[in-house]
């Protein structure tokens, strides 16, 4: 079920093991109106799509590039043309190429007669000219949240519950519930078995008992408004849709069911929307303490807390911005940051190391072990912190230790301006999507709307 690459990182939380997840590459969704392009076609995974406008607006242009595609053999299996959402007053073309022809020449003649010109493709990994396609909208991420690597209950022969039908069956009731939860629908809420609530007991009991002296302070201020809030305490799981409803809130974070293991390319750009790809289930009742890949205790004991801390959610949403459309192997550093921090982060509290990482903070073992000094510690730094090799199945020789949430976020945010992209992205939190920063006229009116905001802040400054 699980594979080992450090590039997959939708979670495994062990008493006395890591995280890992494998996942299939992103599906192409369906064109989609205001700006979502590509659709599903026999086709697709083979296409290139071509976005560009023409310098200038004159009867017969359409045709002018048409030569140039005929020029080069290219045969186009959908022509569209529309306003530009990057250039004002003007409109754009995209077109789907069919492999074959000599693209790259089109596309560097294409690119020369055009005032603004992109290249989306399925089939990135060989052209460096390419990028990755990723959501835009908060609704593109159900496009991707069912390509995951296993369903239900296809388990590994070494699982816990391998060999137990009961348990099997109830893993694909949680994946069933997952796979057909769609953006925007109220998240699934689920009656837990006695059985199911003893598991969580016995983890419950144990971890909080390590929290008061273990955990960095922003998880312990978190802890009590999520006891008071969205029950949490032994007898009781908490629902997804009550932590979810908490987590907005305080920082706008959102939890989203899935039914399996994502991608760490899909799982990052769930992160840039601050939404969280959470599992329902629980762990196999013969091994509380241990579990070989992510559950409930996992996610609501470990993660939920800290994302609603205003500094590290916008630290986690700066890893899933810089992971939309960057190369493979720049989400592969990536997903090692994420793995020395959201997971197995250590910070400095008054010259005392305090663990933040989820992958810590829901494993007693690794909980107690990682504050004992028989690991090497380093500090944070993310062009080192991304080279860092690490195991999966014990715990980790080295942690990274971050000054606060506010340094480990300026770090990331100078790490991203490092990584190929010939566009900038921003987060748009009134339509909640992403804005692709492409063109000098798109950058001037945000400078506007920048020195507007930051007037309205002087003003206030001067009457208090």
């Amino acid at each position: 079920m699980m594979g080992s690459k450090p590039t997959d990182i939708k979670k495994i939380n062990t008493e006395n093991g890591k995280e890992h997840v494998n996942g299939s590459p992103p599906d192409i969704p369906k064109l989609m109106p205001g700006g979502q392009y590509i659709k599903i076609g026999k086709d697709s995974s083979k296409s290139t799509y071509l976005i560009f406008a023409p310098h200038v607006e004159e009867v017969g242009i359409l045709a002018k590039y048409l030569k140039i595609f005929k020029k080069f053999n290219i045969n186009l299996i959908h022509i569209e043309s529309r306003a530009s959402e990057k250039i004002p007053n003007k409109y754009e073309f995209v077109v789907e190429c069919a492999s074959g022809g000599d693209l790259g020449s089109a596309i560097a003649e294409i690119r020369d007669q055009s005032s603004y010109f992109n290249v989306i493709s399925r089939n990135y990994a060989n052209n460096q000219n390419t990028v990755p396609w990723f959501p835009r909208r908060i609704r593109d991420l159900d496009r991707f949240a069912n390509q995951i690597l296993s369903y239900g209950d296809e388990l590994d022969a070494d699982h816990p519950g391998f060999t137990d039908p009961v348990y099997r069956a109830r893993r694909k009731y949680f994946a069933d519930i997952a796979y057909n939860y769609r953006h925007g629908q109220p998240l699934p809420r689920v009656e837990y078995t006695p059985e199911e609530v003893e598991t969580w007991k016995t983890i419950y009991k144990k971890l909080t008992t390590l929290y008061v002296t273990h955990a960095c302070k922003e998880h312990n201020h978190v802890f009590p408004l999520l006891v008071q809030n969205c029950g949490y305490r032994e007898d009781n799981i908490p629902q997804l849709e009550d932590v979810s409803n908490f987590l907005r809130d305080c920082t706008g974070f959102t939890l989203r069911p899935v039914a399996g293991l994502l991608s760490s390319r899909d799982f990052l750009a769930g992160l840039a929307f601050r939404v969280f790809h959470s599992t329902q289930y629980i762990r196999h009742p013969s091994k509380p303490l241990y579990t070989p890949e992510p559950d409930v205790c996992h996610e609501l004991l470990g993660h939920a807390p800290l994302f609603a801390d205003p500094a590290f959610a916008q630290f986690s949403q700066e890893i899933g911005l810089a992971s939309l459309g960057a190369p493979d192997e720049y989400v592969e550093k990536l997903a090692t940051l994420f793995w020395f921090t959201v997971e197995y982060g250590l910070c400095r509290e008054n010259n005392e190391l305090k663990a933040y990482g989820a992958g810590l903070l829901s494993s007693f073992g690794e909980l107690q072990y990682c504050l004992e000094g028989k690991s090497e510690v380093r500090p944070f730094d993310p062009i080192k912190t991304c080279e860092q090799k690490y195991p999966i199945t014990q715990y980790q020789p080295v942690y990274f230790v971050a000054e606060s949430f506010e340094d480990a976020k300026e770090k990331m945010i100078k790490y991203a301006q490092n990584i190929p992209r010939s566009f900038g992205v921003r987060y748009n939190a009134y339509t909640q999507s992403i804005e692709v920063l492409d063109s000098k006229m798109q950058i001037e009116n945000l400078v506007r709307n920048v020195s507007q905001e930051t007037q309205i802040l002087l003003n206030a400054l001067q009457k208090l």
